[in-house]
């Protein structure tokens, strides 16, 4: 039963995800689709996996690792790390990922810098909306903290991320989604060999189709994959 459903939710994303690429005059494979499947258990995100969904998010290291392992025949599978890291526990999650949304401080991309065997792909987080209850830089820090990373091999950053805050109109959560394309433009128009900046990852289940609309490359989709509504805020 729970199967059929994640296949049904699953179509209406990819229904959704194209209606809105097509409003906005863009190719459908342009937008990464990731499930959020930290509030689901090993066995439901196999059942996910099985439908041809390849990027995946977990926001606890210990989560991210088992279901890596529980899904290890599935070498398409994109492991994303969505949650906040600290220093200290870089070294036991950064050789397990294939991208990381949350990098917002000098010292976090030197410890991922000197842990990491291959070269991370890394979204700076972004605080658009300047909540005070997320972490992230400002708009008016991003482009000089970019710039701090030039001498990091394995600290690759492929574009930026921001939350819109929940309770966010639609107007709102335009200008905020606007406003980090309009950055990720100027970073990217930079052209730097280790921040070629060309990805947007923001939306999230409430919210994924405004921000298609509005450039976003990857969304992070949970709750809409399993039919948990209020639980949007597992999506990071």
């Amino acid at each position: 039963m729970l199967e059929q459903t994640i296949k049904t939710n699953i179509q209406s994303i990819e229904t959704n995800i194209q209606k809105n690429c097509e409003l906005s005059h863009r190719n459908p494979h342009s937008v990464n689709l990731i499930c959020v499947s930290k509030s689901v258990d090993n066995e439901t995100t196999k059942q996910v996996a099985d439908t041809g969904i390849v990027h995946f998010a977990e926001n606890r290291m210990e989560k991210l690792i088992e279901k890596k392992a529980f899904l290890s025949d599935q070498k398409q599978i994109k492991w994303h790390f969505i949650g906040n890291l600290q220093r200290r526990k870089v070294k036991n999650i950064i050789n397990d990922i294939d991208y990381f949304h949350a990098l917002d401080n000098f010292k976090l991309a030197e410890e991922i810098n000197k842990r990491a065997l291959n070269p991370i792909k890394c979204f700076v987080q972004v605080n658009v909306s300047e909540e005070t209850s997320k972490q992230g830089l400002t708009i008016s820090e991003v482009e000089e903290f970019i710039q701090s990373l030039s001498e990091f091999k394995n600290v690759v950053v492929i574009g930026l991320m921001t939350m819109a805050p929940f309770e966010a109109k639609r107007e709102e959560l335009q200008s905020i989604f606007s406003t980090l394309n309009k950055l990720k433009v100027t970073i990217e128009e930079k052209d730097l060999s280790y921040a070629p900046c060309t990805e947007l990852s923001m939306g999230m289940s409430r919210d994924y189709e405004v921000a298609i609309q509005e450039g976003a490359t990857f969304v992070r989709v949970g709750s809409k994959f399993f039919n948990e509504e209020g639980n949007e805020v597992a999506e990071r």
